[in-house]
């Protein structure tokens, strides 16, 4: 069966599976929540511009991630609503899965390259008439709190994927996981090898986060009962994964132990992943290949030929026309009037604890004053989607809007997807990020708002060093001890923050603004080819798919 639409460049001919719970592609296609399905969308788009030999594979969730919508309060309310996607083609291919030993049907659709530019997607589905409805709800809701659904849909996406790989008789020389939820297709292809030294060979991993949640741990008894490792017994799989003694199965290492070649998404993340897992015997090499953002997606074509042409007329100019464009959603849904011609500061990503959504408002005093001050006045605007159960994300999030109902330059978003993303990145000025220091993995975020002339100003984390010039083309917040106490780091960086944002960011836009354009054209230039995905795309060619993997060969110290 083809599923390319275009003819493969032949420095890309590697035929690559590359498996992931979720891809953002599109507004309309609602099966991502977050950073991981961001990277992988733009992965895909980059991958159709360099005709690479690659076909994704994911979950066609029924009732994706979740809506993001209000209760009558206006506090943050999770609904899920089933979709309907008439853009898919239905591949007219079912396989069978084995599920706490009950066979569940596998059915599968395929996003054809030309619908939004990507290479080919395959999206598995168990919601089908020949499943029972237990079975069907494995692929209702991305990121499932159910721990046995959780793992039943890993074994759809890692089992099932290989099986409707081999159904449409699509020959595959490498499988990319991306994160370890799709581990169960090593022990799915074991049974065919039955050698990890020769199956290593076409198996790559990337890891995206130093975060438990994406890292986990099930016990290997309950992954056995579930059906996790295809039917090998548990000696086999304690000899391939690692687990010897313990029964606690970590999916991050059964991945390192069965790939020839594993990657990091940042350069610190490297160090921090190699420090993390450097007792694990026989794990592969993780390199950095880190993440990049596609361009011709995120970024405004109108910004970028004012930029090309060095009219800064123009790109002032533009600039406010998506600030005012942002400000029509922020009317939309608070009833709220900001002005473009305001300092307007963006905190916008997933709501986690790490990630110190509600920093700024740390010490709420200094805040108030800062946001209340009239003689140079600052717009901030908050937007992220909390897991759905996560309630002290959720109680952030809320605590937010409350702060806003009192001060007209705040607005809490919803609807926090691919479309309001893009409208934050094109219309803001500053993107705000602050995790606790090696808790970010990347945060490619700032990568597509920094396109678009909204400076990055950071922790110095993830990606922001291998980028930012302070006061060049980002704002760096200098880096706290993270041995310290949370809240000892908490309380330097909110004063940290806060004196950049009063002594530095706020005077250069208001008293220097020569000075301020030019920190945005050198942000705009300075993003350049290191952080578009086709960069990524390349990388991952050169660094793992075509990576020649020996057993016999040390690791670097």
């Amino acid at each position: 069966m083809k599923l390319h639409s275009y003819d493969i460049n032949k420095k890309f001919s590697t035929s690559v599976a590359y498996f992931s719970m979720e891809f953002a592609i599109d507004q309309a296609l609602k099966i991502y929540s977050g950073g991981l399905g961001f990277l992988s969308g733009s992965h895909m788009r980059s991958a159709y511009d360099l005709k690479q030999n690659i076909v994704g594979v994911g979950i066609l969730w029924s009732f994706g991630y979740y809506d993001q919508v209000r209760n009558e309060d206006r506090t943050l309310k999770p609904q899920y609503t089933r979709k309907f996607y008439y853009f898919l083609e239905d591949l007219n291919v079912k396989v069978s899965v084995k599920v706490q030993n009950k066979d569940v049907v596998v059915k599968a659709f395929l996003l054809h390259p030309d619908v939004f530019g990507t290479a080919p997607i395959i999206l598995l589905s168990t919601d089908t008439d020949e499943n029972d409805y237990l079975s069907r709800t494995i692929t209702h809701k991305l990121y499932e709190e159910n721990e046995r659904t959780r793992v039943a849909q890993e074994i759809v996406l890692g089992v099932g994927g290989v099986r409707v790989l081999e159904a449409i008789n699509r020959s595959v020389d490498i499988y990319h996981m991306n994160e370890g939820h799709s581990l169960p297709l090593v022990y799915e292809l074991y049974n065919r090898y039955k050698d990890i030294q020769v199956l290593r060979e076409q198996i790559v991993f990337t890891t995206h986060t130093p975060e438990a949640a994406g890292n986990e741990v099930h016990n290997l008894h309950f992954l056995d009962e579930m059906g996790f490792f295809s039917g090998l017994d548990l000696d086999t799989v304690r000899s391939i994964s690692g687990h010897q003694k313990d029964d606690n199965f970590s999916l991050t290492v059964g991945a390192l132990r069965a790939s020839k070649r594993a990657n990091a998404v940042s350069k610190i993340h490297q160090r921090v992943s190699n420090e993390m897992w450097s007792n694990v015997e026989d794990k592969c090499e993780i390199i950095s290949i880190t993440n990049a953002q596609n361009k011709k997606y995120w970024a405004d074509k109108t910004l970028l030929r004012a930029l090309d042409e060095h009219e800064d007329y123009e790109l002032v100019a533009r600039k406010k026309h998506l600030k005012k464009l942002l400000f029509d959603e922020v009317a939309d849904q608070t009833g709220k009037m900001f002005d473009p011609e305001i300092l307007t500061i963006v905190w916008a990503r997933r709501f986690a604890e790490y990630k110190r959504p509600g920093l700024l408002k740390h010490d709420l005093n200094r805040f108030i004053k800062f946001i209340e001050n009239t003689e140079m006045p600052v717009q901030i605007i908050w937007a992220g989607k909390p897991y759905p159960t996560d309630h002290g994300a959720i109680d952030i999030f809320n605590e937010l809007i409350y702060i806003g109902h009192r001060h007209p330059n705040i607005a809490v978003l919803i609807d926090y997807e691919l479309s309001l993303s893009r409208l934050l990145k094109q219309g803001s000025d500053i993107w705000l990020n602050t995790p606790r220091i090696t808790r970010e993995a990347c945060g490619t975020s700032g990568m597509s708002a920094s396109m678009n002339g909204s400076i990055h100003f950071s922790i110095n984390d993830g990606w922001h060093p291998e980028f930012a010039r302070d006061r060049r083309n980002a704002f760096t917040i200098p880096e706290v001890d993270h041995n310290l106490s949370v809240t000892e780091q908490d309380t330097t960086d909110n004063k940290n923050l806060m004196d950049i944002l009063e002594e530095v960011v706020v005077p250069i836009y208001y008293n220097k603004p020569k000075k301020w354009i030019k920190i945005m054209k050198n942000a705009m230039t300075e993003i350049d080819i290191e952080f578009d995905s086709t960069r990524l795309a390349r990388d991952y060619y050169e660094l793992l798919y075509d990576y020649k993997y020996s057993s016999d060969i040390e690791e670097p110290k």
